[in-house]
């Protein structure tokens, strides 16, 4: 095929224990999927979830070992880390039963959704969309898959970050608002879901600024963790 320019070279994610990446189709996101979360955000606690969606590039890899470097974005004075569950789809389809959610997931990962709160705020005043907020580049800091098969009990793990050392967001899976497999049905309903999608599942409470400088641990137990360091653009 005759492209009038090169196309990027497409996005993926290395797999755990395996010489092979998971190549990406697009990112959900859901939105105060955990009680305390929707409350210090201003919601009532269990609300009907709702989604938004970041590009496919936002995505910065954190691999194992090392220090990702995230550049403080423009436009923002007020940047804030969200730690989440990150599942991977590995099988797609349309009004996938939430019973039969786990035949589609091929595995987990540690993700983080920054934000640029004050432009996400000004959306909300405004009554636009948030994406200027949640989807530009390097927003999705992740780190490398894990099977399924390798994560048996993620829906009781724990899920924490800290910023230079100091926690700011602990909880467990199992409080997530809406299951893995309840956010799966509802977004089949929406969209056909295709194998190389992530939905980044939401965060605990505890969401707050970084600026330059400041590195954030992130972990989901069963799972490579990530460390990301916010630096000056």
């Amino acid at each position: 095929m005759n492209y009038t320019f090169a196309p990027s070279a497409p996005v993926s994610v290395p797999v755990v224990n395996q010489n092979t990446e998971f190549p990406v189709h697009r990112i959900y996101c859901v939105g105060r999927n955990y009680e305390e979360h929707a409350k210090e955000m201003g919601g009532t606690g269990r609300e009907a979830p709702f989604f938004f969606m970041k590009p496919a590039d936002a995505l910065l890899y954190a691999a194992p070992g090392t220090t990702a470097q995230m550049p403080y974005p423009t436009l923002t004075a007020n940047l804030h880390h969200e730690i989440e569950l990150v599942v991977a789809i590995g099988t797609g389809g349309r009004h996938i039963a939430a019973a039969d959610a786990h035949k589609h997931i091929f595995g987990y990962a540690v993700g983080l959704d920054m934000t640029r709160r004050d432009l996400q705020n000004d959306m909300k005043k405004q009554g636009r969309p948030w994406s200027i907020a949640k989807g530009f580049d390097h927003s999705a800091p992740i780190g490398p898959i894990t099977p399924a098969g390798q994560a048996p009990a993620i829906e009781q793990a724990s899920i924490t970050l800290s910023v230079n050392g100091s926690s700011r967001q602990s909880s467990t899976i199992e409080h997530l608002i809406w299951s893995i497999a309840e956010t799966i049905e509802q977004l089949s309903n929406a969209w056909e879901l295709k194998a190389g999608d992530l939905i980044f599942t939401g965060t605990p409470a505890g969401v707050g600024a970084v600026v330059a400088g400041d590195v954030m641990h992130g972990e989901v137990a069963g799972l490579s963790g990530i460390r990301v360091a916010v630096v000056a653009a």
